[in-house]
């Protein structure tokens, strides 16, 4: 590539909030470097995709974004893939987006700087392979980048990569390696950081999270590391924990969890199924008393826990009757929010044997059935919050349809960023302020209510859709 190209870059980051993460860490290695991000991708020397590789959707999601890039890419520019895909399935990737310069895995994204330096060095008739198997973890230390995202006023912190479970469903250890966990020092530091930024929510994300500093030889990691959260940021309104594995949910976890209001209650334990013969082929824990057993201790403990969990319909074998008892589950279990994927077959996961048996069709209705059972049971949730007041943090602003009124958006402590509802408050009030809110209406996802103690008035329901 000419020494003339712009110190430029442009970045699109797909997939999950983990993969963000890195995005937005790669994006720090490269401003370290001079290079400044444009959102036209005309205007950047470099094009960076951080691809998502996980299940089949996603992947083909990946290769449209490149292959649009690729057909417009200019003469000086290059065009690097990064991410899941690429660590998966980095030939196959080079062969099917002509114009790809280079390809960077999941393990080694703080290599991405030394990338684009060898790629601008010399001209390469062929894609730049750099995808080294040793998974790594890094602090502010050793390359200047914080493993964080901050989104507004919440930053996603990442506490751990890659995962040790062995869920024959799943292909990231495939992509990311065994579990790597960071160091606590770490973790506090950027938790700081993020304190003086202004952050007023902290969300620790990992492959697993309840897995966090197995590999430093820490007993009950997370709870340690929760701990020294609490005690390095206590100016920090919410810790919010996502990724829990079923069976690594202690009693010191919850302990910690009801004990330290910063801790919030919520959180995300992906259960993936309810019934123990589908669970044991998926190699997932299959001791549902456990399940209950925890689940009723945290509801005891933290009165106000809201569950989210996540289950996969049409896996292979999975009965008419098997299906039921999910569903008999979700019935009896109430959660707030649930999640639901139809079965993706992956070739090289350890399912791969059991093929697909199962036809499209089924899995279609299967996942309708259980959305529509979880519907009435989130509106019956939602409706129990009507009259009472919530901490909501503003994300920022809208308009009601209709009638042009102003209205903000936000999140209480049920809400997960992207993947759970959001709170509609009446009037503007300024993104980054955390109100309270009485809640005034609610929707199958969503709330609505008005800033204060107060009822000070409805804002246009009918028109929000609300009951």
């Amino acid at each position: 590539m000419p020494s003339k190209a712009p110190k430029t870059f442009h970045l699109v980051s797909l997939g999950c909030s983990k993969n963000t993460v890195d995005s937005d860490s790669m994006a720090q290695l490269l401003g370290n470097a001079g290079f400044r991000p444009v959102a036209n991708p005309n205007q950047a020397g470099v094009l960076l995709v951080n691809t998502c590789g996980f299940i089949g959707p996603a992947r083909d999601e990946s290769y449209r974004v490149l292959n649009e890039l690729a057909a417009h890419k200019r003469g000086g520019q290059l065009l690097i893939a990064a991410g899941c895909l690429t660590q998966r399935y980095g030939m196959e990737v080079a062969q099917r987006v002509p114009g790809l310069d280079g390809i960077l895995g999941t393990r080694r994204w703080m290599d991405i700087v030394d990338v684009v330096t060898q790629l601008r060095r010399a001209k390469h008739p062929e894609p730049l392979y750099h995808l080294p198997t040793e998974a790594i973890t890094v602090g502010t230390d050793e390359h200047e980048a914080l493993r964080v995202s901050v989104q507004g006023a919440s930053a996603y912190i990442k506490i751990a990569d890659g995962c040790r479970r062995p869920c024959a469903f799943c292909a990231i250890p495939l992509i990311k390696g065994t579990a790597v966990s960071r160091p606590v020092d770490a973790i506090l530091a950027e938790a700081r950081a993020l304190r003086d930024l202004g952050v007023r929510e902290l969300i620790l994300i990992a492959q697993d999270s309840t897995d966090y500093g197995h590999d430093l030889g820490m007993k009950e990691g997370l709870s340690t590391l929760l701990e020294e959260l609490v005690r390095a940021v206590p100016d920090v309104d919410w810790v919010r924990i996502m990724y829990a594995f079923p069976g690594y949910v202690t009693d010191r976890m919850i302990e910690t969890m009801a004990t330290h209001k910063q801790l919030i209650p919520y959180l995300d334990m992906p259960l993936q199924h309810a019934h123990p013969m589908t669970l044991r082929r998926m190699r997932r824990p299959a001791n549902m008393d456990w399940v209950r057993e925890t689940l009723a201790k945290m509801r005891t403990a933290m009165p106000d826990l809201s569950l989210r969990t996540t289950f996969i319909v049409g896996y292979p074998g999975e009965t008419d009757e098997e299906f039921q008892t999910l569903l008999d589950f979700v019935q009896e279990t109430r959660f707030d929010r649930v999640g639901a994927f139809q079965f993706s077959f992956e070739p090289g996961t350890t399912s791969e044997p059991l093929g697909d048996p199962v036809p499209a069709e089924v899995k279609q209705a299967r996942y309708e059935q259980l959305m529509e059972l979880q519907q009435p049971i989130s509106m019956e949730k939602n409706q129990a919050f009507v009259g009472k007041t919530l901490e909501v943090l503003v994300e920022g602003q809208g308009k009601v349809e209709g009638s042009g009124e102003p209205i903000s958006i936000g999140r209480s402590y049920r809400d997960a960023p992207e993947i759970d509802g959001v709170v509609l408050i009446e009037g503007d009030v300024p993104a980054g302020e955390m109100v309270p809110v009485r809640i005034t209406g609610a929707m199958a996802y969503d709330l609505v209510g008005t800033v204060g103690w107060g009822n000070q008035g409805v804002i246009g329901l009918e028109a929000l859709g609300v009951k």
